[in-house]
């Protein structure tokens, strides 16, 4: 007999893990899913005279060892397949929290003589609510969303995404890039003198609208994409113009050495923050002038042009107490935000200043590391370029991977515009529309996905998740 495929195995053998994280604790879960769960939690624990809970219902038990004397008191409870997590019959055994206890109730289950079980690969418990139809794939990416969440903000858009806020906006766009595709694959069955399913007009004002569909969609799951992955934020610039000491003000700590010898920041500097309910990375860099070439100086300047490159958000710093050095203005990346620091002191140089050596600067505020002057202004600013069009409330969280199906539909749905105004011909169109459900469909995991997408997204789970 041919050996089932990895698939086959994934949805059919039974599964148990542990779910809560291992040490001392008030209880630790122990779940197990699939045809035999029932037998096999009957075959490890002892009821009273109700017996096994029905479903949704718990009970008291006494978990068994191997010689089947009473190791723990536990809490039994059984959600009945279909109507559980995975679509499978699902027991959870709620014993007391503790690393020997727990790890006997799995090795009960493992090991029964008759009744064959396996540990749950990572995420395998979700993978399996997936493949049964209990969430599609967007929704089952969230769950690692909850899981990694970082901030209220971030929760409440997994949250959404959990809900299925994604899936139902962007099955919407789905069922009409088919209707429209279908229109356009019939006209094409039929022969030439025909009148057209759709109009080109009909057809471009349909588009149009899903453009502005899919500009929504994209800016909330942008938005959602910086509450989970938080803001890159690098604060950069000549030496000694403050920046240490700004990130030290923002953080509310002395993480930074500052002193007045110029260069005195070799390396990045790297420390978490949350504003605005957005996780923020902070990175202060070694000053940017001319160093000695294979110096540590040097070296550290390298890292802070590449940090600069990768960054979300640039906080160009400056020394508004002193006139600026030939060139410093000059400098400045495109989009930065430009904090003229010291405040505090008598200043020198201006916002015109800056704004008429650098015109592509994002924003450009008064500030003083030392009295914390300005930095909420700050804040705002880099949170600001950050959502950009995306608003925070609305959020629906997303991956790297999600996101960039979202933005090859729209490239999609944009291109099939440009056919139609072109008249490059009906089939072009079709298949640019094609595309663009394409990319839903993996977005949304229809028709099951390719199995190395899946061993990629549930792989960074935890076991028994």
């Amino acid at each position: 007999m041919a050996a089932r495929s990895a698939r086959e195995a994934v949805k059919t053998d039974t599964i148990a893990a542990v779910s809560t994280a291992w040490g001392e604790a008030g209880i630790a879960i122990v779940r197990v899913s699939g045809a035999g769960a029932v037998p096999l939690a009957k075959s490890i624990l002892r009821f009273g005279a109700m017996g096994f809970p029905p479903p949704r219902e718990m009970r008291l038990a006494s978990l068994l060892d191997g010689a089947g004397q009473t190791v723990d008191q536990v809490l039994v409870v059984h959600f009945a397949a279909p109507r559980s997590y995975t679509g499978e019959d699902i027991v959870e055994i709620h014993t007391h929290g503790g690393t020997l206890v727990a790890q006997t109730c799995l090795e009960a289950l493992l090991g029964h003589p008759s009744i064959p079980a396996r540990l749950a690969l990572p995420g395998e418990f979700t993978r399996r609510a997936y493949l049964n139809g209990r969430l599609d794939l967007s929704q089952a990416e969230a769950v690692l969303g909850v899981i990694r969440a970082r901030s209220a903000e971030a929760l409440r858009a997994a949250a959404r995404t959990l809900s299925g806020s994604l899936s139902s906006f962007a099955l919407e766009i789905y069922n009409e890039l088919l209707r429209l595709q279908g229109n356009l694959e019939v006209g094409l069955d039929f022969p030439e003198g025909e009148p057209p399913e759709v109009t080109d007009e009909e057809l471009l004002n349909s588009l149009e609208e899903l453009s502005e569909k899919l500009r929504g969609l994209e800016g909330r799951c942008s938005a959602g994409a910086l509450l989970r992955e938080g803001v890159r934020v690098v604060l950069c610039g000549r030496p000694n113009v403050g920046k240490s000491s700004l990130l030290n003000t923002l953080l509310g700590q002395d993480r930074a050495i500052v002193t007045d010898q110029p260069g005195t920041t070799r390396d990045l500097i790297e420390e978490g923050a949350v504003w605005g309910g957005v996780p923020v990375r902070l990175t202060d860099t070694a000053g940017l002038r001319e160093a000695d070439t294979g110096s540590i100086e040097a070296s550290g300047i390298e890292r802070a042009r590449v940090a600069m490159e990768a960054a979300d958000v640039r906080v160009w710093v400056l020394d508004s107490s002193r006139p600026l050095e030939p060139g410093e203005a000059q400098e400045i990346p495109q989009g930065a935000v430009v904090a003229l620091n010291k405040a505090d002191l008598p200043c020198v140089v201006q916002e015109k200043d800056v704004q008429a050596a650098a015109p592509g600067a994002a924003k450009i505020l008064r500030l003083s590391a030392k009295t914390g002057e300005g930095l909420d202004a700050l804040k705002e600013a880099v949170l600001s370029l950050a959502r950009g069009e995306g608003a925070l409330e609305e959020g629906l969280n997303v991956t790297a991977r999600q996101l960039a199906d979202i933005r090859a539909c729209a490239h999609a749905v944009s291109e099939a515009k440009t056919s139609v105004r072109e008249g490059v011909g009906e089939d072009v169109t079709a298949g640019l529309l094609g595309e663009a459900r394409g990319a839903l469909e993996r977005l949304l995991g229809l028709g099951g996905g390719a199995e190395a997408l899946l061993d990629s997204i549930f792989s960074r789970f935890c076991v028994g998740k």
